[in-house]
């Protein structure tokens, strides 16, 4: 066994220094440059591009050569990225698409958008969210971590499959570390994701929301084998999420966060692979990772909960209630 490879294990092993900026510093020395890869010719979609990792993320595949076409909430915002992407950049196109993933009008919408956009899809990159601290609703009235987390890029990848298809193209899902402390939920016996108001917790939501993420991850794979699917979570970065989110928790892991770039370099590694990656598979660092740590996660996660969730998304996407506002 190498030794990058003992290092690796030892490293994931223990949280603090496998998803800080040491585990990042010392699994990068063996990673070959990003910009070994090229995305010329390649049209990807980014959700969130305008700030933390997913800005970095839209830096990184532009200066590969990707045209990118960013869905965002703020036109503001997402011309600012586009200003700076063009500013920086040669060629390639950048097209704005404004939408709220946590809306599945404005989802539904943006994806015709898209599609009138490109007849090429290289990856879709699902990375908007937030963790949110207090409860609200979404358009339709879902919770709104579930709403952007889960069923919006759920509504996103379905919309786009055709193209997806037919590009061979990849989806990949921004998940989190978070999501290993939380258990998949099963819907099937009233068991609801979404958490009531006598009940929230922001931080117990977002990980329901990255644990269903990773499990549809798997669920994907196995029923789209012409799309590659792939979740990641990035470690701990210094991200304005997190600033926002998580001040106590980056008060005292400022020191170790990792920089966004860092964040995003598995992100970015997975959209610009040449060869084959396996579909379904958790990343992080560039390397499959287990989507299990604690027991009470893994007997959660039987194929009968599994079904049931699918159906509950699938269900939710169908029957959303189109939005008043």
């Amino acid at each position: 066994m190498a030794l990058p490879k003992i290092l690796d294990d030892v490293l994931d092993a223990f949280v603090v220094p496998g998803f800080s900026r040491i585990g990042y510093l010392v699994r990068s020395s063996q990673f070959e440059p990003l910009d070994h890869n090229s995305l010329t010719g390649k049209t990807v979609v980014i959700t969130g591009p305008t700030s933390g990792l997913g800005n970095a993320v839209a830096h990184q595949l532009a200066a590969m050569g990707a045209s990118l076409i960013l869905v965002g909430r703020s036109a503001e915002k997402l011309e600012r990225t586009k200003s700076e992407l063009v500013r920086d950049s040669e060629a390639q196109t950048f097209h704005n698409v404004i939408a709220d993933m946590g809306d599945l009008d404005a989802v539904r919408a943006a994806s015709q958008q898209i599609l009138s956009l490109t007849t090429e899809m290289h990856a879709v990159i699902h990375n908007a969210g937030a963790l949110l601290k207090e409860r609200s609703v979404s358009a339709q009235g879902f919770e709104t971590t579930i709403a952007t987390h889960v069923l919006g890029p759920h509504q996103m990848t379905t919309d786009l499959l055709p193209l997806l298809r037919a590009s061979a193209g990849r989806v990949i899902t921004v998940s989190s570390g978070g999501m290993y402390a939380a258990s998949l939920p099963n819907v099937a016996v009233d068991e609801s994701p979404e958490m009531t108001p006598a009940y929230y917790d922001g931080t117990r939501q977002y990980a329901i929301a990255k644990r269903m993420q990773v499990t549809l991850n798997e669920m994907w794979a196995v029923s789209e084998p012409q799309v590659s699917f792939a979740a990641m979570h990035p470690g701990w970065a210094d991200t304005p999420g997190v600033q926002e989110s998580l001040p106590a928790f980056r008060f005292f892991t400022k020191p170790l966060l990792r920089s966004a770039e860092q964040g995003a370099d598995t992100i970015c590694w997975l959209a610009s692979r040449g060869d084959a990656t396996p579909s379904g598979k958790f990343w992080s660092d560039r390397a499959v990772r287990s989507i299990h740590r604690l027991p009470r996660t893994r007997s959660s996660d039987i194929p009968e909960v599994r079904e049931a969730l699918w159906q509950w998304c699938d269900q939710r996407i169908i029957s959303a209630p189109t939005s008043t506002n």
